[in-house]
């Protein structure tokens, strides 16, 4: 008998920023193999529409607002996934703040604090809140979406790189730290991915030009390639990684 390693029916999957671009995508993958997916974004009527359309395709999904840069917000999501649910397999940390596109020495401290409380604070509290339900429920899965520009800033996007390094340094401590409750934390590093976010990468042609030299392939990624390394990560097809898995546009770096 064949055993489907990338099944994930009776899963509980809450996925930040899952109202467009790599979110969306990963969103509906997990729907298709099983889970019942949180859409989960800072405007509810942009989480229902996705999160209805993945119900008519006969999957299960359900909209949350949370705005990941408010710790109030984090408390009441959690609050209702509890009341809901009683418990969380899968998270994943995807939403993400870059306010400011710029040379570094102009950084202000507005769009500093804004980056920091997403990119940072947000992904470890709300990690933070779903390992507490993770570790009373026999374990569970982490997924935090960083950014090549963790291992390489780019051009433009000093903190926001800055913040990216530091989410791979945080999922190795929480995989590190909750492996004995059976939790396993890996972050997904997406190269040049055209999205709305990435939107300002798009109209540079001198920063477009310089990117796509540096990928082997030539082009950028569309959203939905992330999806199936995220499905990965989600199953138990990267159990043997112990947690300890970064994947950086499909190649391990463990």
């Amino acid at each position: 008998m064949t055993t489907n390693l990338f099944d994930l029916t009776g899963k509980i999957a809450l996925v930040s920023g899952a109202s467009r671009g790599i979110g969306e995508g990963i969103a509906r993958v997990f729907a298709q193999h099983g889970a019942h997916v949180i859409v989960s974004s800072r405007k509810i009527h942009d989480c229902e529409a996705i999160a209805e359309d993945i119900r008519q395709t006969n999957t299960s999904s359900e909209a949350l607002a949370c705005n990941v840069g408010r710790m109030e917000d984090i408390n009441s999501a959690f609050e209702q996934i509890k009341a809901r649910h009683g418990r969380l397999d899968i998270l994943v940390n995807n939403a993400a703040a870059n306010p400011y596109f710029g040379h570094v020495l102009d950084t202000d401290l507005k769009a500093f604090t804004k980056t920091i409380d997403v990119n940072i604070r947000g992904y470890f509290f709300m990690s933070v809140e779903a390992g507490k339900l993770m570790r009373d429920h026999d374990g569970g899965i982490i997924i935090n979406t960083a950014s090549t520009g963790a291992l390489m800033p780019g051009p433009g996007q000093a903190i926001y790189s800055i913040t990216k390094a530091a989410i791979v340094n945080m999922t190795k401590a929480f995989a590190k730290e909750c492996a004995p409750y059976n939790i396993r934390a890996n972050a997904l590093l997406p190269g040049l991915t055209k999205t709305k976010f990435a939107g300002a990468l798009f109209t540079n042609d001198q920063i477009y030009k310089g990117a796509i030299n540096r990928i082997p392939m030539g082009r950028h990624a569309e959203p939905e390639e992330m999806a199936g390394t995220a499905l990965y990560l989600a199953s138990e097809a990267s159990s043997y990684t112990n947690g300890e898995c970064i994947v950086v546009d499909g190649g391990l770096v463990i």
